[in-house]
Protein backbone atom coordinates (compact mmCIF):
# COMPACT_ATOMS: atom_id res chain seq x y z
CA UNK A 1 0.00 0.00 0.00
CA UNK A 2 0.77 3.44 -0.79
CA UNK A 3 2.73 5.06 2.53
CA UNK A 4 2.23 9.17 3.75
CA UNK A 5 3.88 10.57 6.64
CA UNK A 6 1.93 13.33 7.97
CA UNK A 7 4.65 14.96 10.52
CA UNK A 8 2.98 17.42 12.87
CA UNK A 9 5.48 20.09 14.26
CA UNK A 10 3.24 22.92 16.27
CA UNK A 11 5.84 22.75 19.05
CA UNK A 12 7.08 26.84 21.16
CA UNK A 13 10.51 26.81 22.85
CA UNK A 14 9.26 27.79 25.86
CA UNK A 15 9.83 24.47 27.79
CA UNK A 16 13.12 24.18 26.17
CA UNK A 17 14.12 27.84 27.29
CA UNK A 18 15.22 28.84 24.26
CA UNK A 19 13.49 31.48 21.56
CA UNK A 20 13.48 28.66 19.11
CA UNK A 21 10.79 26.38 18.38
CA UNK A 22 11.92 23.38 19.93
CA UNK A 23 11.32 21.29 16.06
CA UNK A 24 14.22 23.96 14.99
CA UNK A 25 16.42 23.18 17.92
CA UNK A 26 20.08 22.25 16.74
CA UNK A 27 20.53 18.73 16.81
CA UNK A 28 24.19 17.62 15.77
CA UNK A 29 24.47 20.26 13.24
CA UNK A 30 20.63 20.52 12.18
CA UNK A 31 17.39 20.75 12.95
CA UNK A 32 15.70 18.09 15.20
CA UNK A 33 12.55 18.27 12.28
CA UNK A 34 14.99 17.33 9.30
CA UNK A 35 16.46 14.21 11.52
CA UNK A 36 12.88 13.41 11.56
CA UNK A 37 12.58 13.77 7.90
CA UNK A 38 15.30 11.66 7.24
CA UNK A 39 14.64 9.14 9.42
CA UNK A 40 11.42 8.30 7.03
CA UNK A 41 13.68 8.79 4.51
CA UNK A 42 16.05 6.22 5.83
CA UNK A 43 12.96 3.83 5.79
CA UNK A 44 11.55 4.38 2.49
CA UNK A 45 12.36 7.47 0.07
CA UNK A 46 9.52 7.06 -1.72
CA UNK A 47 6.94 8.20 1.05
CA UNK A 48 5.34 11.28 0.70
CA UNK A 49 4.95 13.52 3.29
CA UNK A 50 2.90 15.89 4.85
CA UNK A 51 4.04 19.23 7.36
CA UNK A 52 2.23 20.39 9.41
CA UNK A 53 3.66 24.02 10.98
CA UNK A 54 2.18 27.18 12.60
CA UNK A 55 1.70 30.05 9.49
CA UNK A 56 4.31 31.81 11.78
CA UNK A 57 7.06 29.30 11.32
CA UNK A 58 6.35 29.00 7.71
CA UNK A 59 8.82 31.43 6.69
CA UNK A 60 11.61 30.71 9.56
CA UNK A 61 11.42 26.78 8.42
CA UNK A 62 12.16 28.01 5.16
CA UNK A 63 15.29 30.01 5.88
CA UNK A 64 16.53 27.31 7.61
CA UNK A 65 16.04 24.62 4.68
CA UNK A 66 17.68 26.85 2.81
CA UNK A 67 20.83 27.25 5.45
CA UNK A 68 21.07 23.60 5.57
CA UNK A 69 20.29 22.65 1.56
CA UNK A 70 17.28 20.96 2.73
CA UNK A 71 15.24 19.57 -0.32
CA UNK A 72 12.91 17.39 1.01
CA UNK A 73 9.71 17.14 -0.99
CA UNK A 74 6.61 17.67 1.01
CA UNK A 75 2.97 19.25 1.40
CA UNK A 76 2.31 22.10 3.85
CA UNK A 77 -0.36 22.56 6.15
CA UNK A 78 -1.50 24.71 8.36
CA UNK A 79 -0.92 24.03 12.39
CA UNK A 80 -4.56 24.37 13.72
CA UNK A 81 -5.35 26.42 17.62
CA UNK A 82 -5.20 22.71 18.90
CA UNK A 83 -3.22 19.25 17.70
CA UNK A 84 -6.47 18.24 17.01
CA UNK A 85 -7.37 20.49 14.43
CA UNK A 86 -3.36 20.30 12.99
CA UNK A 87 -3.85 16.81 12.11
CA UNK A 88 -7.21 17.29 10.53
CA UNK A 89 -5.92 19.89 8.58
CA UNK A 90 -3.12 17.57 7.62
CA UNK A 91 -5.12 14.37 6.82
CA UNK A 92 -6.84 16.82 4.13
CA UNK A 93 -3.58 16.76 2.03
CA UNK A 94 -3.59 12.75 2.52
CA UNK A 95 -5.57 10.40 0.10
CA UNK A 96 -8.10 7.69 1.48
CA UNK A 97 -6.28 4.80 -0.62
CA UNK A 98 -3.20 3.83 1.49
CA UNK A 99 -1.34 3.92 4.90
CA UNK A 100 -0.68 6.94 6.81
CA UNK A 101 2.10 7.49 9.88
CA UNK A 102 0.87 10.19 12.20
CA UNK A 103 4.30 11.35 13.71
CA UNK A 104 5.86 14.43 16.20
CA UNK A 105 8.48 16.07 14.52
CA UNK A 106 9.98 16.31 17.75
CA UNK A 107 10.79 12.35 18.03
CA UNK A 108 13.95 12.52 15.55
CA UNK A 109 15.29 9.00 17.08
CA UNK A 110 12.42 6.61 15.32
CA UNK A 111 13.40 3.54 14.11
CA UNK A 112 13.72 1.67 11.28
CA UNK A 113 12.04 -1.01 12.83
CA UNK A 114 9.68 0.60 14.75
CA UNK A 115 8.18 2.27 11.47
CA UNK A 116 7.96 -1.27 9.51
CA UNK A 117 6.44 -2.73 12.71
CA UNK A 118 3.93 -0.06 12.39
CA UNK A 119 2.99 -0.58 8.77
CA UNK A 120 2.59 -3.97 8.93
CA UNK A 121 0.26 -4.17 11.98
CA UNK A 122 -1.76 -1.12 10.12
CA UNK A 123 -1.89 -3.57 7.15
CA UNK A 124 -2.92 -6.32 8.78
CA UNK A 125 -5.83 -4.69 11.39
CA UNK A 126 -6.13 -1.40 10.26
CA UNK A 127 -4.26 0.87 12.70
CA UNK A 128 -0.71 0.22 14.78
CA UNK A 129 0.31 2.46 17.93
CA UNK A 130 3.90 2.05 18.79
CA UNK A 131 4.83 1.57 22.69
CA UNK A 132 7.43 0.63 25.46
CA UNK A 133 6.97 -0.92 28.71
CA UNK A 134 7.14 1.19 31.71
CA UNK A 135 10.29 0.12 33.61
CA UNK A 136 10.02 2.88 37.04
CA UNK A 137 7.48 2.01 39.93
CA UNK A 138 4.50 3.49 39.49
CA UNK A 139 1.94 5.20 42.17
CA UNK A 140 -2.02 5.99 41.59
CA UNK A 141 -2.98 9.40 43.55
CA UNK A 142 -6.95 10.06 44.99
CA UNK A 143 -8.72 12.16 47.43
CA UNK A 144 -7.37 9.67 50.16
CA UNK A 145 -4.04 9.45 49.59
CA UNK A 146 -2.06 7.30 47.27
CA UNK A 147 -0.68 3.55 46.07
CA UNK A 148 1.91 1.47 44.43
CA UNK A 149 0.10 0.48 41.00
CA UNK A 150 0.94 -2.84 38.57
CA UNK A 151 3.64 -1.21 36.30
CA UNK A 152 3.04 -4.27 33.89
CA UNK A 153 -0.47 -2.45 32.99
CA UNK A 154 1.39 0.43 31.57
CA UNK A 155 2.72 1.45 29.04
CA UNK A 156 4.40 4.86 27.77
CA UNK A 157 3.02 5.49 23.73
CA UNK A 158 4.99 6.86 20.87
CA UNK A 159 4.67 7.78 17.53
CA UNK A 160 4.52 7.38 14.58
CA UNK A 161 0.62 6.25 14.91
CA UNK A 162 -0.05 4.55 11.89
CA UNK A 163 -3.44 3.97 10.19
CA UNK A 164 -5.46 2.99 7.38
CA UNK A 165 -5.91 6.59 5.67
CA UNK A 166 -9.82 5.97 5.24
CA UNK A 167 -10.34 4.74 8.63
CA UNK A 168 -8.48 7.74 10.29
CA UNK A 169 -9.38 10.62 8.00
CA UNK A 170 -13.40 9.38 9.10
CA UNK A 171 -12.41 9.39 12.83
CA UNK A 172 -11.32 12.53 12.30
CA UNK A 173 -14.65 14.20 11.39
CA UNK A 174 -15.69 14.04 14.68
CA UNK A 175 -15.73 17.07 16.55
CA UNK A 176 -13.25 17.76 19.23
CA UNK A 177 -12.92 16.47 22.56
CA UNK A 178 -10.95 16.88 25.42
CA UNK A 179 -10.54 13.20 25.75
CA UNK A 180 -8.29 13.00 22.74
CA UNK A 181 -4.81 12.94 23.85
CA UNK A 182 -3.73 11.54 20.41
CA UNK A 183 -4.13 10.18 17.54
CA UNK A 184 -5.34 6.58 18.97
CA UNK A 185 -7.69 8.24 21.22
CA UNK A 186 -9.60 9.76 18.55
CA UNK A 187 -9.98 6.49 16.79
CA UNK A 188 -10.59 4.98 19.78
CA UNK A 189 -13.57 7.19 20.52
CA UNK A 190 -14.97 6.68 17.13
CA UNK A 191 -15.37 2.82 18.26
CA UNK A 192 -12.30 0.66 17.44
CA UNK A 193 -10.03 -1.11 19.00
CA UNK A 194 -6.05 -0.30 18.53
CA UNK A 195 -3.32 -2.40 18.43
CA UNK A 196 0.11 -2.28 20.19
CA UNK A 197 3.34 -2.77 18.56
CA UNK A 198 7.08 -2.53 20.00
CA UNK A 199 8.76 0.79 19.85
CA UNK A 200 11.87 1.98 20.30
CA UNK A 201 13.70 3.19 23.84
CA UNK A 202 15.53 5.82 22.25
CA UNK A 203 12.30 7.42 20.40
CA UNK A 204 11.99 10.11 22.66
CA UNK A 205 9.97 13.57 22.26
CA UNK A 206 12.22 16.56 22.60
CA UNK A 207 10.37 18.60 25.37
CA UNK A 208 13.72 19.96 27.22
CA UNK A 209 17.04 20.70 26.92
CA UNK A 210 18.20 17.42 28.94
CA UNK A 211 16.56 15.79 26.03
CA UNK A 212 18.41 17.14 23.20
CA UNK A 213 21.48 16.34 25.44
CA UNK A 214 20.31 12.42 25.06
CA UNK A 215 19.57 12.52 21.78
CA UNK A 216 22.86 14.06 20.85
CA UNK A 217 24.72 11.35 22.75
CA UNK A 218 21.96 8.47 20.71
CA UNK A 219 22.36 10.27 17.69
CA UNK A 220 26.33 10.32 17.74
CA UNK A 221 26.38 6.60 18.58
CA UNK A 222 24.10 5.29 15.96
CA UNK A 223 26.32 7.47 13.21
CA UNK A 224 28.81 5.71 14.87
CA UNK A 225 27.31 2.29 14.34
CA UNK A 226 26.39 2.79 10.78
CA UNK A 227 30.19 3.56 9.76
CA UNK A 228 31.33 0.40 11.34
CA UNK A 229 28.97 -1.49 9.60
Amino acid sequence: MKKFVLIVAGGSGNRMKQPVPKQFAELAGKPVLMHTFAAFEKYNPEMEFVLVLPEIQVGQWKMLCEKHGFTGKYKLAKGGETRFQSVKNGLELVPDAGIVFIHDGVRPLVSVETIENCYQMAVEKGNALPVIPVTESLRTTDGNGNKAADRSKFYLVQTPQTFVASIIKKAYSQSHSAVFTDDASVLEHAGHAINLVEGNRENIKITYPEDLAIAEVWLQEKMRRSNIF
